[in-house]
């Protein structure tokens, strides 16, 4: 008989349960959170992985959604781009329709996963201060990689606040501080044109060139627009969805960022409406690379210095898994040895979903 845990109760989770569920196993989720959701649950605490209070979904819902519980099936009249809450309410309705919440122990971490000399996993929980153990058959792993920040290293010491995007929740507490953002994917955007809102100044940071690229094309979502070419062989969809970009915006170097260093496709492009607005109205002003750091000086690559009350690290996130040994699974640097992002070479009975992207 097979019995099967699934660790995380997020997006990735949730529909893991219900197709596991689906299939008549035998399934437990555990997720530490005590609702379904994951980071779209939003939560001021710093220490909770969750989003911006501001925060609306990059890929449109047409493209989001679950094909047997659609978001129009959840809620008529939903936006293109949902916002943090409707998408939180959406997950738990996708939850509430397939009664996945039975087979979900709310408020459980997950401390350790180990094979055993038959290979089936022993997974030792912990809720409410009491651990218990138990045996299964196969591992699935939802816990999400947007929770353990990557924190960039520079000479020098800076002395003001130097935090990472993830301590991010609330703008207000940028109001009338001298601001520096560091990167360019959608968390970095976000976060320098939200503070640009209140912020006495802000900066932005950039090491290398991003495709920058607008929620709507013709009226359609831009995710919906690219699927209307996407059969066209690559290299002539990447050669028109350029141009496309550079007929609505022009280039990157025309608000003074660096151009993208490859062509787009080439990594994960940045989904954003108000950053070159923002840019050419004054609100954002863009810098080159951080040299250094002394005091609360910035000295950037092209010799330039200007100083900071905050610097906000918008450099990604770890991968970790802190419930197996790092000796037995360790993905944190380098690129992920699964097939699809998603299956073990060598173990039959353990998948992960939700590492890619």
């Amino acid at each position: 008989m097979k019995k099967v845990c699934v660790i995380g109760a997020g997006p990735s989770g949730i529909t893991a349960l219900k197709n596991l569920l689906d299939q008549g196993l035998d399934v437990v989720c555990y997720e530490y959170n005590n609702q379904v959701g994951g980071n779209w649950v939003y939560n001021e605490k710093t220490g909770h992985s969750s989003v911006f209070e501001t925060t609306h979904i990059i890929s449109s819902k047409t493209l989001s959604q679950y094909e047997d519980f659609t978001v129009d099936d959840f809620e008529n009249g939903m936006p293109d781009y949902p916002s943090h809450d409707q998408l939180r309410r959406y997950f738990q309705g996708y939850a509430t329709h397939f009664n996945l919440t039975p087979n979900i122990e709310f408020g459980t971490l997950v401390k350790s996963c180990e094979l055993d000399q038959n290979k089936n996993w022993v997974i030792v929980t912990e809720k409410d201060g009491v651990e218990k153990t138990e045996l299964f058959t196969h591992l699935v792993v939802c816990n999400g990689h947007h929770w353990l920040p990557r924190m960039p290293q520079y000479p020098g010491r800076f002395d003001g606040e130097f935090i990472h995007s993830h301590e991010v929740k609330k703008f207000s507490r940028f109001a009338d501080k001298r601001v520096l953002v560091i990167g360019g994917g959608n968390s970095a955007c976000d976060v320098a044109v939200e503070s640009s809102r209140v912020a006495a100044s802000v900066d932005m940071s950039w090491r290398r060139g991003y495709w920058i690229a607008p929620k709507f094309m013709m009226g359609k979502p831009a995710d919906v627009f690219s699927t209307k070419i996407h059969w066209l062989p690559r290299k002539l969809w990447q050669k028109l969805s350029a141009l496309s970009l550079f007929v609505r915006n022009g280039k990157n170097t025309d608000y003074g960022l660096p151009n993208p260093d490859g062509p787009l496709g080439s990594h994960h492009p940045t989904i954003n409406e108000d950053l070159f607005f923002t840019i050419r109205h004054g609100k954002i002003k863009p810098r080159t690379d951080i040299d250094s750091f002394n005091g609360k000086e910035v000295v950037f690559k092209d010799g330039s210095k200007v100083e900071y009350d905050i610097i906000v690290a918008c450099t990604g996130y770890i991968i970790t898994h802190p419930f197996f040994d790092k000796s037995f699974i360790d993905y944190s640097e380098g690129e992920v040895p699964l097939w699809l992002r998603m299956i073990h070479p060598e173990m039959d009975n353990l998948y992960f979903i939700g590492l890619f992207q």
